[in-house]
């Protein structure tokens, strides 16, 4: 996070912090998987981290292909506004880079904590390892889907509403919360790995109702005219079958 801020500075867009999202969280496991070793499971510690990195890497990569070239993200533009005269760069290590520094931290304990558990693998593990691609596929297949539309200058002004866009406006986030159930199942199967579920429920709050969703909904209503007629007949975060309307927002 401090390298990324350090570009943050140089180039002036603060942006790429969600580049160094999903590279943090594949650090952290990496480092548990070094620290836990003659503690934990063998098995156990090599396929949550395996699990953690291809996520992570996967996430980074989509993230930087997306933001290359790009202005800085309205978000962060909006918070950095409010940084007082002569301290942009303190303010944005503080509320940007420190502040996901700690989330990430926080979330990624089911990971921590499974690591270090000494019981081999059972089907706590291997429901957590189902539910992980189930979410992988969301999202992956969902950001695919979308980079697509939004490429085809046809589509320009129009709210994409097809693939797995059609049963929920954020297929990315649904996938992302299941990614991260899927791993605090790892840390389940273990009483002390309960004491972790805040962390997987901090995630989906943010994803469902804190920075993830509702602030991209309001940018979007703003600039897309079909808006809300997608958002009346497609779920807003588990993928549920349309409810009745025109098959495409214009």
């Amino acid at each position: 996070m401090l390298a990324a801020f350090a570009v943050g500075l140089r180039t002036g867009r603060h942006r790429g912090v969600d580049v160094a999202w999903g590279l943090g969280f594949a650090a952290v496991a990496l480092t548990g998987y070094g620290l836990s070793a003659g503690h934990g499971d063998a098995g156990r510690r090599a396929l949550v981290t395996a699990l953690v990195l291809v996520w992570g890497a996967r996430l980074s990569a989509h993230i930087a292909r997306r933001s290359r070239g790009a202005d800085e993200d309205p978000r962060y533009a909006a918070m950095l506004a409010r940084a007082p005269a002569g301290s942009r760069g303190w303010y944005a290590l503080r509320k940007v880079y420190l502040l996901q520094t700690g989330i990430l931290w926080f979330v990624s304990l089911p990971v921590q904590a499974a690591q270090y558990l000494p019981d081999r693998l059972g089907p706590l593990a291997f429901a957590g390892t189902a539910l992980w691609a189930v979410g992988l596929f969301f999202e992956a297949v969902g950001d695919r889907q979308l980079t697509r539309f939004k490429a085809d200058p046809a589509n320009r002004g129009l709210v994409m509403d097809r693939g797995l866009w059609r049963y929920t406006r954020h297929p990315n986030y649904f996938g992302d919360a299941c990614v991260w159930w899927g791993l605090f199942l790892f840390a389940a199967q273990a009483p002390i790995g309960w004491a972790c579920l805040p962390g997987v429920l901090l995630m989906t709050w943010l994803l469902a109702f804190g920075s993830g969703k509702p602030l991209l909904e309001r940018q979007l209503s703003e600039r897309k005219p079909g808006w809300a007629d997608y958002a009346a007949r497609t779920s807003g975060f588990l993928p549920l079958p349309p409810r009745r309307g025109r098959s495409r927002a214009g």
